[in-house]
């Protein structure tokens, strides 16, 4: 859970309100994407941002006000003649942001928001925009997998935003919807409308999972833990694997890999966004591992080695009967190339590797490619697997 939402909890549980800014559109080159929130306190504490830092002064006033005046504002900022060193995006981009004050009274669904982002399980917040200071917007509609909590005033528009929301959630992609449903059920309740709903989908944060208890998993899991996955690192020798040797992994386990790795996923706690590295340079617990990993539909799955330990790692699997659609799912040697040898350098080559396959890009230097920046993400096809002679 990032540190805004675990603010804004704070500030509900205690009774006292908090501002909550978030990121409902963006069209251009903008820093921060749907779904990126700001929470500020009466105190004028800021946790979290909206854009790169061009606009927060801009969005802190509207939050003082919401925090004052209990009024909602949906904002656009975008670049201008007038504003782009002001409030504008320097970057050129457009972004919209609501602004609205959480408090126990306003917001009481936020508790079941609460509950499902500690379990660890996706949940959506459904927000209505158009208007935001019309009776009926802001209001909010809370939705997962088998329930929803909260109404946006109408019933027949939360089952069609309940809907919504929960394909949403099974893309783990945050958006504005506009349902077909009037936004009320009668005049008497508000505007009548087709209204504009954004869906921020809050899902866990994605796993990684490092098997070998040694120097270069403690720097992978750092980067690791930056990018935002939940770490953990597992070896089966107890007297290297220790909490102490990890302090940025969220798990520390001492367990067979392949053991560890079979068990979670018989639990349900893997799933297509895993990535899974093996440093153990041991083919007992390398093999093994393996095996099981490139059976199971992950995001990754990498071991660090070199060339002539790739081949016969390879060779092994194969004699082993992988077939060879599963071995082409392998990075092996794990990583890009760029040539740095130190445990550091080694991970920012492996998370660098597991972004591009995430992402997609063309893994040149930005100065050299022209087009925009921020696009979205275009995923390449699983690479070949390339072995060299021993």
């Amino acid at each position: 859970m990032n540190d805004a939402w675990q603010q804004l909890y704070r500030l509900w549980e205690s009774g006292t309100p908090g501002a909550l800014a978030t990121v409902v559109s963006a069209y251009g080159s903008a820093p921060r994407q749907p779904g990126a929130i700001m929470v500020c306190t009466p105190q004028g504490k800021v946790t979290g941002s909206v854009s790169g830092g061009c606009v927060e002064g801009a969005v802190y006033d509207k939050a003082q006000e919401a925090l004052r005046y209990g009024t909602a504002a949906l904002e656009r900022y975008g670049v201008g003649d007038d504003d782009a060193g002001a409030v504008g995006l320097t970057c050129g981009g457009t972004i919209e942001v609501l602004v609205e004050r959480i408090d126990r009274s306003s917001f009481p669904e936020l508790e079941d928001l609460l509950t499902h982002r500690r379990a660890g399980t996706a949940v959506a917040l459904a927000t209505l925009l158009d208007d935001a200071s019309a009776p009926g917007s802001g209001r909010h509609l809370v939705c997962w997998a088998d329930g929803t909590s909260g109404s946006t005033g109408s019933s027949a528009l939360d089952e069609e935003i309940a809907r919504e929301a929960k394909r949403l959630l099974a893309q783990g992609r945050s958006g504005v919807i506009r349902p077909t449903t009037a936004a009320t059920d009668g005049p008497k309740n508000g505007t009548a409308g087709s209204p504009r709903v954004f869906v921020n989908c809050l899902t866990p944060p994605p796993r990684m999972l490092i098997y070998g208890a040694n120097d270069f998993a403690a720097a992978l899991a750092r980067q690791g833990a930056l990018l935002g996955y939940r770490v953990t690192v597992c070896d089966a020798r107890p007297v290297f694997t220790t909490p102490e040797r990890f302090p940025d992994a969220d798990d520390v386990v001492v367990a067979w890999p392949h053991h560890h790795l079979a068990a979670e996923a018989a639990a349900g706690r893997i799933d297509a966004r895993t990535a899974v590295v093996s440093l153990t340079h041991d083919p007992k617990f390398d093999h093994p591992l393996l095996k099981t990993a490139l059976r199971l539909d992950l995001a990754y799955t990498g071991a660090m080695g070199s060339r002539r330990t790739a081949a016969r790692r390879v060779a092994g699997l194969r004699a082993a009967g992988l077939p060879e659609e599963q071995l082409t799912r392998l990075s092996s040697p794990a990583g890009l190339d760029l040539t740095g040898t130190s445990p550091a350098e080694t991970a920012l080559s492996i998370t660098a590797e597991i972004l591009h396959l995430r992402n997609g890009g063309s893994r040149m230097r930005l100065r050299d490619i022209h087009g925009p920046i921020h696009r979205k993400a275009t995923p390449p096809q699983q690479p070949l697997l390339e072995v060299s002679a021993p």
